[in-house]
């Protein structure tokens, strides 16, 4: 097998391997959505805090005091930002919730674009498939909101992880046999 060849070998092992990691992640999330949706909250909080404080020390290297303190001033909010989420995290929830719906119909519509694109190729079944239950993911977290808090954020990003790593296990294995030919 020529270095190419090897190469994409490589490419279809790792992407199989990340299918599994993602698969089990999926599982996990399921198997307990309190803790999983309360998780994807605050590492959302602390990213969000720290990006404010990183803001914030960048506003020293502006070019004037004007553009610095604006600058300042962004960081600081977002920094405050940060702390709301990891400080209330339930209220947290919900905004997210409703940002995780919009995340799966846009994701939705764009697996579907994507799967229909890729037919006949291996896997483009799994991708439509996928595409129509982030659809379906997030018309069910509009419809039962407020009530589809944290729960929901750790069991429908645990399904969408599922699928996910069905269509990655899939497509490695389209790769490496294409790797074989």
């Amino acid at each position: 097998m020529d270095e190419l060849g090897q190469a994409v070998d490589n490419t279809g092992k790792n992407m199989k391997m990340f299918g599994i990691i993602t698969i089990i992640l999926g599982v996990l999330a399921i198997m307990a959505p309190a803790i999983a949706g309360e998780s994807v909250v605050l590492i959302v909080g602390v990213l969000v805090g720290a990006a404010g404080a990183a803001r914030m020390v960048w506003a020293f290297q502006a070019s004037g005091f004007g553009r610095g303190l604006l600058v300042f001033g962004i960081g600081l909010l977002t920094l405050l930002c940060g702390i709301a989420l990891i400080a209330h995290p339930f209220f947290a929830s919900g905004v997210l919730t409703i940002m995780l719906a919009v995340y799966f119909v846009v994701d939705g519509f764009f697996e579907i674009t994507a799967g229909l694109q890729r037919r006949p190729e291996e896997g483009w079944g799994w991708m439509l498939f996928g595409g129509i239950l982030s659809l379906f993911l997030g018309y069910f977290i509009f419809r039962q909101y407020p009530f589809s808090g944290t729960w929901a954020i750790g069991v429908l990003l645990g399904l969408k992880l599922l699928f996910v790593g069905m269509m990655m296990l899939t497509t490695g294995s389209a790769v490496r046999e294409a790797a074989a030919e």
